[in-house]
Protein backbone atom coordinates (compact mmCIF):
# COMPACT_ATOMS: atom_id res chain seq x y z
CA UNK A 1 0.00 0.00 0.00
CA UNK A 2 1.13 3.90 -0.24
CA UNK A 3 1.15 6.31 2.14
CA UNK A 4 -1.95 8.60 1.97
CA UNK A 5 -1.48 12.85 1.37
CA UNK A 6 -1.45 12.81 5.23
CA UNK A 7 -0.79 9.91 6.79
CA UNK A 8 2.96 8.71 6.35
CA UNK A 9 2.03 4.80 6.73
CA UNK A 10 3.03 1.98 3.97
CA UNK A 11 2.65 -1.16 5.47
CA UNK A 12 -1.06 -2.73 6.89
CA UNK A 13 -1.61 -3.36 10.62
CA UNK A 14 0.62 -0.20 11.34
CA UNK A 15 -2.30 1.45 12.77
CA UNK A 16 -4.97 -0.16 14.70
CA UNK A 17 -8.69 -0.70 14.38
CA UNK A 18 -9.29 1.55 17.49
CA UNK A 19 -7.93 5.20 16.91
CA UNK A 20 -8.65 7.90 19.31
CA UNK A 21 -8.33 11.48 18.34
CA UNK A 22 -7.24 14.44 19.88
CA UNK A 23 -7.59 17.44 18.04
CA UNK A 24 -3.98 18.60 19.18
CA UNK A 25 -0.98 16.39 18.59
CA UNK A 26 0.95 17.32 21.32
CA UNK A 27 -1.61 15.95 22.91
CA UNK A 28 -1.18 12.47 21.31
CA UNK A 29 1.88 12.68 22.00
CA UNK A 30 1.31 13.49 25.64
CA UNK A 31 -1.52 9.96 25.68
CA UNK A 32 1.11 8.03 23.79
CA UNK A 33 3.96 8.89 26.66
CA UNK A 34 1.63 8.65 29.34
CA UNK A 35 -1.57 6.07 28.74
CA UNK A 36 0.34 3.57 26.52
CA UNK A 37 3.15 0.83 26.56
CA UNK A 38 5.67 0.08 23.72
CA UNK A 39 4.14 3.44 21.50
CA UNK A 40 5.78 3.63 18.03
CA UNK A 41 5.32 6.96 16.06
CA UNK A 42 3.83 6.10 12.91
CA UNK A 43 3.24 9.54 11.62
CA UNK A 44 4.85 12.99 11.38
CA UNK A 45 3.15 14.16 8.51
CA UNK A 46 2.90 17.75 8.51
CA UNK A 47 3.50 17.34 12.44
CA UNK A 48 -0.08 15.47 12.95
CA UNK A 49 1.80 12.86 15.33
CA UNK A 50 0.23 9.42 15.31
CA UNK A 51 1.01 6.59 17.91
CA UNK A 52 0.29 3.09 18.12
CA UNK A 53 1.10 0.95 21.72
CA UNK A 54 -1.04 -1.32 24.09
CA UNK A 55 -3.09 -0.11 26.90
CA UNK A 56 -3.65 -3.34 29.00
CA UNK A 57 -2.54 -5.74 26.49
CA UNK A 58 -5.20 -4.25 23.63
CA UNK A 59 -3.27 -2.73 20.65
CA UNK A 60 -4.57 1.22 20.29
CA UNK A 61 -3.60 4.01 18.10
CA UNK A 62 -3.71 7.95 18.47
CA UNK A 63 -3.23 11.08 15.99
CA UNK A 64 -3.92 14.31 16.35
CA UNK A 65 -6.95 15.34 14.31
CA UNK A 66 -6.17 19.28 14.03
CA UNK A 67 -9.15 21.79 14.20
CA UNK A 68 -12.35 22.08 12.50
CA UNK A 69 -14.61 19.63 10.44
CA UNK A 70 -12.59 19.71 6.78
CA UNK A 71 -9.43 18.85 8.98
CA UNK A 72 -10.57 15.88 11.13
CA UNK A 73 -12.57 14.77 7.66
CA UNK A 74 -9.44 14.29 5.74
CA UNK A 75 -8.12 12.11 9.18
CA UNK A 76 -10.85 10.28 10.17
CA UNK A 77 -11.29 9.19 6.60
CA UNK A 78 -7.76 8.35 5.31
CA UNK A 79 -7.99 6.21 8.94
CA UNK A 80 -11.08 4.12 8.03
CA UNK A 81 -10.71 3.73 3.76
CA UNK A 82 -7.07 3.47 4.04
CA UNK A 83 -6.14 1.76 7.03
CA UNK A 84 -9.13 -0.08 8.22
CA UNK A 85 -9.97 2.03 11.86
CA UNK A 86 -13.26 0.59 13.22
CA UNK A 87 -13.55 2.83 16.22
CA UNK A 88 -12.65 6.29 16.12
CA UNK A 89 -13.35 8.16 19.43
CA UNK A 90 -12.36 11.82 19.57
CA UNK A 91 -10.86 13.34 22.87
CA UNK A 92 -10.89 16.63 22.58
CA UNK A 93 -11.91 20.19 24.75
CA UNK A 94 -15.51 22.32 24.15
CA UNK A 95 -17.14 25.05 25.43
CA UNK A 96 -19.93 24.70 27.91
CA UNK A 97 -22.60 26.33 26.98
CA UNK A 98 -24.99 25.82 29.85
CA UNK A 99 -24.55 27.10 33.32
CA UNK A 100 -24.30 23.75 35.29
CA UNK A 101 -21.70 22.74 33.34
CA UNK A 102 -18.18 23.61 35.19
CA UNK A 103 -14.77 23.65 33.51
CA UNK A 104 -13.40 19.82 33.69
CA UNK A 105 -16.77 18.20 33.46
CA UNK A 106 -17.37 15.48 30.77
CA UNK A 107 -19.93 15.57 28.07
CA UNK A 108 -20.68 12.68 25.40
CA UNK A 109 -21.46 14.20 22.43
CA UNK A 110 -24.78 11.86 22.08
CA UNK A 111 -25.61 13.62 18.52
CA UNK A 112 -23.21 16.68 17.01
CA UNK A 113 -25.68 19.90 15.85
CA UNK A 114 -23.61 21.78 13.18
CA UNK A 115 -23.78 24.94 11.16
CA UNK A 116 -21.71 23.23 8.81
CA UNK A 117 -22.46 22.13 5.11
CA UNK A 118 -20.52 19.04 5.44
CA UNK A 119 -23.28 16.75 5.13
CA UNK A 120 -24.26 18.48 1.42
CA UNK A 121 -21.94 16.00 -0.07
CA UNK A 122 -24.19 13.48 0.53
CA UNK A 123 -27.08 14.84 -1.47
CA UNK A 124 -29.42 14.03 1.22
CA UNK A 125 -33.62 14.48 0.88
CA UNK A 126 -33.30 16.33 3.97
CA UNK A 127 -31.83 17.31 7.11
CA UNK A 128 -29.32 14.40 8.41
CA UNK A 129 -28.78 14.30 12.45
CA UNK A 130 -25.19 13.38 13.31
CA UNK A 131 -24.98 11.10 16.13
CA UNK A 132 -22.61 8.37 18.07
CA UNK A 133 -22.00 4.75 17.72
CA UNK A 134 -24.98 3.65 20.63
CA UNK A 135 -22.55 0.89 21.64
CA UNK A 136 -19.42 3.08 22.18
CA UNK A 137 -21.65 5.53 24.19
CA UNK A 138 -23.49 3.20 25.94
CA UNK A 139 -19.79 1.50 27.08
CA UNK A 140 -18.60 4.96 27.84
CA UNK A 141 -21.29 5.78 29.75
CA UNK A 142 -20.81 2.22 32.13
CA UNK A 143 -17.14 2.84 32.01
CA UNK A 144 -17.71 6.25 33.33
CA UNK A 145 -20.51 5.12 36.15
CA UNK A 146 -17.89 1.86 36.91
CA UNK A 147 -15.34 4.45 37.74
CA UNK A 148 -17.10 6.79 39.92
CA UNK A 149 -17.01 10.10 36.91
CA UNK A 150 -20.00 12.06 36.40
CA UNK A 151 -20.77 12.33 32.43
CA UNK A 152 -23.10 14.38 31.04
CA UNK A 153 -24.96 12.87 27.94
CA UNK A 154 -26.45 15.25 24.99
CA UNK A 155 -26.36 16.88 21.95
CA UNK A 156 -23.13 19.32 21.24
CA UNK A 157 -22.57 21.68 18.53
CA UNK A 158 -19.97 21.31 16.12
CA UNK A 159 -19.36 24.62 14.85
CA UNK A 160 -16.91 26.06 11.86
CA UNK A 161 -17.43 29.50 13.81
CA UNK A 162 -14.75 30.21 16.54
CA UNK A 163 -14.82 33.47 16.06
CA UNK A 164 -18.24 34.97 15.10
CA UNK A 165 -19.44 37.90 13.81
CA UNK A 166 -22.40 37.79 15.85
CA UNK A 167 -20.66 37.29 19.48
CA UNK A 168 -24.39 36.40 20.63
CA UNK A 169 -25.18 33.45 18.72
CA UNK A 170 -24.43 30.70 20.08
CA UNK A 171 -27.26 31.48 22.90
CA UNK A 172 -29.28 30.31 20.13
CA UNK A 173 -28.27 26.81 20.64
CA UNK A 174 -28.72 27.52 24.70
CA UNK A 175 -32.40 27.36 24.23
CA UNK A 176 -32.28 24.25 22.59
CA UNK A 177 -30.55 22.55 25.11
CA UNK A 178 -26.97 22.25 23.44
CA UNK A 179 -24.70 21.77 26.10
CA UNK A 180 -21.12 22.48 24.60
CA UNK A 181 -19.47 23.69 21.29
CA UNK A 182 -16.12 22.41 19.94
CA UNK A 183 -15.90 21.95 15.81
CA UNK A 184 -15.49 18.20 14.85
CA UNK A 185 -17.54 15.72 16.24
CA UNK A 186 -20.27 16.01 13.44
CA UNK A 187 -17.99 15.40 10.34
CA UNK A 188 -16.60 12.62 12.41
CA UNK A 189 -20.13 11.38 12.95
CA UNK A 190 -20.86 11.25 9.01
CA UNK A 191 -17.79 9.84 8.17
CA UNK A 192 -18.23 7.19 10.09
CA UNK A 193 -22.21 6.73 9.40
CA UNK A 194 -21.33 6.55 6.10
CA UNK A 195 -18.75 3.92 6.15
CA UNK A 196 -20.21 2.06 8.71
CA UNK A 197 -18.16 1.91 11.50
CA UNK A 198 -18.50 3.36 15.19
CA UNK A 199 -17.85 7.03 16.36
CA UNK A 200 -17.70 8.85 19.35
CA UNK A 201 -17.20 11.93 20.87
CA UNK A 202 -15.29 12.36 24.31
CA UNK A 203 -15.30 16.05 26.00
CA UNK A 204 -13.56 17.87 28.77
CA UNK A 205 -15.04 21.54 28.99
CA UNK A 206 -11.98 23.80 28.89
CA UNK A 207 -13.75 27.06 28.91
CA UNK A 208 -17.30 28.23 29.29
CA UNK A 209 -19.34 31.08 27.11
CA UNK A 210 -21.74 31.58 30.31
CA UNK A 211 -19.20 32.09 32.98
CA UNK A 212 -15.87 32.82 31.44
CA UNK A 213 -13.97 30.41 33.52
CA UNK A 214 -10.90 28.89 31.18
CA UNK A 215 -8.46 26.71 31.17
CA UNK A 216 -4.21 27.27 29.64
CA UNK A 217 -3.61 25.68 26.79
CA UNK A 218 -1.04 23.44 28.85
CA UNK A 219 -4.00 22.09 31.05
CA UNK A 220 -5.64 21.19 27.75
CA UNK A 221 -2.64 19.20 26.24
CA UNK A 222 -1.37 17.29 29.21
CA UNK A 223 -4.40 17.22 32.37
CA UNK A 224 -7.72 16.23 30.78
CA UNK A 225 -7.14 12.58 31.97
CA UNK A 226 -10.48 11.22 32.76
CA UNK A 227 -11.87 11.79 29.33
CA UNK A 228 -8.64 9.69 27.53
CA UNK A 229 -9.32 6.85 30.37
CA UNK A 230 -12.73 6.44 29.93
CA UNK A 231 -11.85 6.12 25.88
CA UNK A 232 -9.08 3.48 26.55
CA UNK A 233 -11.48 1.54 28.40
CA UNK A 234 -13.57 1.39 24.95
CA UNK A 235 -10.55 -0.26 23.09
Amino acid sequence: MKPTPHIGVATSGVIAETVLLPGDPLRARHIADHHLTDAVQFNAVRNMFGYTGNYEGKRVSVMGSGMGMPSIGIYSYELIHFYGAKNLIRVGSCGSLQADLKVRDIVLGMTASTNSDYARQYNLPGTYAPHAAWSLLKQAVDVAAKKGIDVRVGNILSSDIFYDDNPDAWKAWVKMGVLAVEMEAAALYMNAARAGVNALCILTVSDSLVTHTATTAEERQTSFNQMVEIALELV
